[in-house]
């Protein structure tokens, strides 16, 4: 990778940097929150609003009850209230455009706008996936007017793209998933505040082969892999849109892989020595296992099992005398009696077997 390149990519390992001394949640007080939802409509935000600008750190929430829960003080809301110019301010600070509304910002053509979004110049912040299951990258246009008022940049929104530049262009280079991909790592990291869900964090971008590369102890992988990210966008984990956002979340650069392998291997480490994975009990042997304790038999169970049983009464035959015979019982069922309905109706009308 070129000089110029790696100057215009941002190093994914800079998101955990970013994500330490940030402020730290308030202690949860009950009946002082509220839920995501109606904290969006107290502030006069779509839901999409809202979940980029709790991403971008405009809005801080908290953990709540359920996994995968999140709250807002009223603090936090009243705080938002009362900024200058809410609440137009803060829809303004999370407004995010395409392509097309981005390169009128920037009064440049659709196609000049797109080579610097593939230099990594202009960074997206979020995608979604259209009908035809295309990617549509989202740009914040506060990001972009920055961008177009700094003089430093006239000379790439003017005039021919430099030859650094175009060469990279022809190289079919395309920046746009890793800048995501980097700055999505800043957002989770920013939201975890355990080591093991900082260090699943990171391994959600990268492929779970390299992962076991990594962490080499099973343990700690299945430690890793319950706090694993799936890509934004929801949907079935197997349908094609899905498996194209897995694609998109997942390092492909091998120094972008690089990166993220040796945060994981620290970010681990860490996490190891805060708290170790779960593991099995160690096996002990049958000789060495309690015996089950023996519950005492109620009154009358124990006087009927310790209750001398009767002898059946023996009769004694005289020496020299034959045994009687045996006789049948009356009462007892005939060979070859006739049963069920068809019985019943034999012995009913007299015919019995032998009898016509």
């Amino acid at each position: 990778m070129s000089r110029q390149q790696t100057a215009a990519t941002p190093r994914p390992v800079t998101a955990l940097a970013a994500v330490r001394g940030t402020a730290t949640e308030p202690v949860p007080v009950e009946g002082t929150w509220v839920t995501t939802g109606r904290a969006a409509r107290e502030l006069g935000l779509r839901r999409t609003e809202f979940d980029l600008a709790v991403r971008l750190g405009r809005i801080r929430t908290a953990p709540g009850r359920d996994a995968g829960e999140r709250r807002v003080a009223h603090a936090e809301i009243e705080r938002l209230r009362a900024g200058p110019g809410f609440p137009e301010s803060l829809r303004r600070s999370v407004h995010a455009v395409g392509t097309a509304e981005g390169a009128d910002l920037l009064d440049v053509p659709k196609s000049r706008f797109t080579r610097l979004a593939r230099l990594g110049l202009l960074v997206p912040v979020t995608f979604y996936l259209n009908r035809y299951r295309a990617v549509v990258w989202l740009y914040l246009a506060d990001e972009l007017r920055l961008f177009g008022d700094d003089d430093k940049n006239t000379p790439l929104l003017t005039g021919r793209t430099p030859e650094g530049l175009r060469g990279l262009l022809d190289s079919g280079i395309d920046l746009r998933p890793r800048n995501w991909r980097s700055r999505h790592l800043g957002f989770l990291l920013r939201e975890s505040d355990d080591p093991w869900a900082r260090a699943g964090a990171v391994a959600s971008f990268l492929d779970p082969h390299r992962v076991t590369e990594v962490v080499k102890d099973p343990y700690d992988r299945s430690c890793l892999n319950g706090f694993r990210r799936r890509p934004p966008g929801g949907g079935s984990p197997d349908s094609p849109a899905a498996l194209l956002r897995e694609h998109l979340m997942t390092a492909q650069d091998a120094d972008e892989i690089d990166w993220l392998r040796a945060d994981l291997a620290r970010l681990t480490d860490e996490a190891r020595a805060h708290r170790p994975a779960p593991r099995p009990g160690p096996h002990r042997p049958a000789s060495h296992r309690p015996a089950a304790a023996h519950r005492p038999l109620p009154a009358h169970r124990t006087a009927r099992v310790t209750a001398p049983a009767t002898a059946p009464v023996r009769h004694e035959t005289p020496a020299g005398q034959a045994a009687p015979a045996r006789r049948k019982s009356s009462t007892g069922p005939r060979r070859g009696r006739c049963r069920g309905l068809l019985g019943r109706w034999r012995r009913r009308t007299g015919l019995t077997r032998g009898v016509r």
